[in-house]
């Protein structure tokens, strides 16, 4: 039977405030994820795609017009997935030369990415993503991913409302903020750049 077990955040819960709080990852990992978890355990269950990896599920259904629940909720667990490992204790601050000289430098890097986070109409996600051989900043509504367009994930910030509004209500901008300049885990960020070399 199709089984796919919650992953651990790799820090402790109060380890990102007072950027995000106990009460938002208790609500973001601990609630959100674990039903996007458990939806997508029962959906696959006695499907063609109960035997699929992740990544497989993910483009397999991301062109089924039968399993649109599936793609959703499995797209939802690897973007929330990779989203919590793009977080880190004291991270943020300076952006690595290979993120900024593939956009002109930091600060338009900085400019282009929160321009592009804070567009994001709705719920959706900003990404750093590899489009062939181009860093590219992308946006994509709802559970969309770039995987779903032959593309890699390289860095992701979740705009969803739940990712923020118990700590900034509408400030989406004052939590990318944050984000950049306090959250974002680099290392993980060149980690996946090397993986694709």
């Amino acid at each position: 039977m199709f089984s796919l077990t919650q992953f651990p955040l790799q820090f402790d819960e109060s380890a990102l405030a007072p950027y995000m709080s106990v009460d938002t990852l208790n609500c973001h990992h601990g609630k959100h994820l674990a039903t996007y978890i458990k939806n997508l355990n029962d959906l696959a269950a006695n499907t063609k795609y109960a035997d699929m990896p992740l990544d497989k599920i993910i483009i397999e259904s991301a062109t089924d017009e039968n399993a649109k629940k599936i793609f959703n909720n499995a797209a939802q667990v690897f973007n929330h997935d990779f989203f919590f490992r793009c977080l880190t204790p004291n991270g943020g601050g300076a952006v690595p030369d290979e993120i900024a000289n593939a956009f002109g430098g930091a600060d338009k890097f900085r400019d282009e990415f929160k321009s592009a986070a804070a567009g994001v109409f709705g719920s959706g996600w900003a990404w750093v993503a590899t489009d062939g051989n181009n860093l590219k900043i992308m946006t994509t509504a709802n559970a969309d991913t770039p995987m779903a367009h032959g593309m890699r994930a390289i860095l992701a910030l979740d705009v969803w409302e739940h990712a923020y509004y118990l700590d900034y209500q509408n400030r989406r901008a004052d939590f990318i903020d944050a984000f950049l300049n306090h959250m974002v885990n680099w290392n993980f960020v060149i980690e996946n750049l090397k993986y694709g070399k």
